[in-house]
């Protein structure tokens, strides 16, 4: 089985954003490009399936500036086989990520798609149910643990009131939670196999989809920043603001 796994970069999750001086967007300049910490988990189990036996590659694809090709190699170096990269100096919508994929799909023909449920610069979490409705294949969103059982998977989820566990039929589309592994480090001699690997070029045009943006960002602002809090000198103190600012 073959297994498809989309990837994004995206800003490193220890930098701290900064909101450009005009607030038409996030300012990218100089800043630390990772790849986002779902699509790493979704990488990591890929590659574990294939170490159990139940996947035979792991196709890594992304979308995103030429640069996108050091997330790929990044992947690659953790266990993908092979990736592929659709340019695009736009900062596309889900919907628009969507389509492309679903014509990825149409090409490389998987039996799964396992990919991160959302990306933290945009947080959609979007892009694997459109996808799934697109293809009209079973989806299994906010994976905690995936069990490929023959031509079914067996998919367990966190909600509210505890575990869910679901029973898919591949191919299916599975979004990866935060608990579903622990993304393993990449060693220094799979990093220099990584370099070897083979990465297509593809661009928007070559997949003939439609990726005009339907929304429009009017503005970008930062959160308000909290004010400075007080100390109380005891509990009765605490307990009398409490009761004047109208909390209790």
């Amino acid at each position: 089985m073959k297994v498809l796994v989309p990837v994004k970069r995206v800003i490193d999750y220890n930098v701290k954003a900064r909101v450009k001086a005009d607030q038409t967007g996030v300012d990218l300049a100089n800043v630390k490009m990772s790849m986002n910490p779902f699509c790493e988990i979704a990488v990591e189990e890929a590659v574990r399936l294939k170490e159990k036996g139940a996947a035979t590659e792991v196709v890594i694809v992304s979308i995103g500036p030429a640069q996108a090709q050091e997330t790929i190699r990044t992947a690659l170096a953790m266990g993908g086989d092979r990736g592929i990269l659709i340019t695009s100096d736009a900062d596309l919508e889900p919907l628009a990520v969507a389509k492309l994929l679903k014509a990825v799909v149409a090409e490389e023909q998987p039996g799964l798609v396992l990919m991160g449920k959302q990306a933290i610069d945009g947080d959609n979490n979007a892009v694997g149910q459109m996808l799934s409705a697109l293809l009209d294949w079973p989806q299994a969103t906010y994976a905690s643990a995936i069990e490929i059982n023959g031509s079914a998977a067996k998919v367990t989820r966190e909600v509210d009131g505890g575990l869910q566990t679901l029973d898919v039929d591949l191919p299916a589309v599975i979004t990866a939670d935060l608990r579903l592994n622990e993304p393993r480090y990449a060693s220094l001699p799979n990093i220099m196999k990584a370099k070897k690997k083979e990465i297509a070029q593809k661009t928007v045009a070559d997949y003939g989809v439609d990726v005009a943006p339907r929304l429009t960002v009017v503005k970008v602002t930062e959160p308000p920043k909290r004010s400075a809090g007080i100390k109380v000198e005891s509990a009765a103190d605490l307990v009398s603001k409490l009761t004047t600012a109208g909390v209790l």
